[in-house]
């Protein structure tokens, strides 16, 4: 016979996902990569819920501004997405690009966190 367990992690993430994520509550993680792609996760924690950025700008503000294509490499290799909002990254062209699981979710994502904050993406904010 199978039994459902819940552990204490479970309730955390239940309880991260079903908020806005403003509070002060933080959850820990022990990430595995690269120095680059470290980097590169860092710097999309920098973007606010809500707002986007492009590769190049995560490029930057991970101390290589011309490695925006290995940016993108890394950002595809973004182990816990949306934790690491890797879906707030879009083309320089406005285009909203790939995303691992699908544009239609990725859309959905940004769609939901504009929706929460009550106004529209502006850059100036980050």
């Amino acid at each position: 016979m199978i039994h459902q367990k819940e552990e204490e992690i479970h309730q955390q993430a239940a309880a991260f996902f079903n908020t806005d994520q403003s509070g002060p509550e933080k959850l820990r993680l022990h990430l595995r990569g690269t120095p680059f792609q470290l980097k590169i996760w860092s710097a999309l924690l920098l973007i606010p819920s809500g707002n986007l950025a492009t590769y190049s700008f995560i490029a930057e503000k991970a101390g290589n501004p011309r490695a925006s294509r290995a940016a993108g490499s890394a950002i595809g290799q973004n182990p816990v997405a949306y934790l690491i909002p890797c879906h707030r990254v879009i083309r320089s062209t406005g285009i909203i690009g790939n995303y691992r699981w699908g544009s239609a979710r990725k859309r959905a994502m940004i769609g939901r966190e504009v929706s929460l904050r009550g106004r529209d993406c502006d850059p100036s904010d980050f």
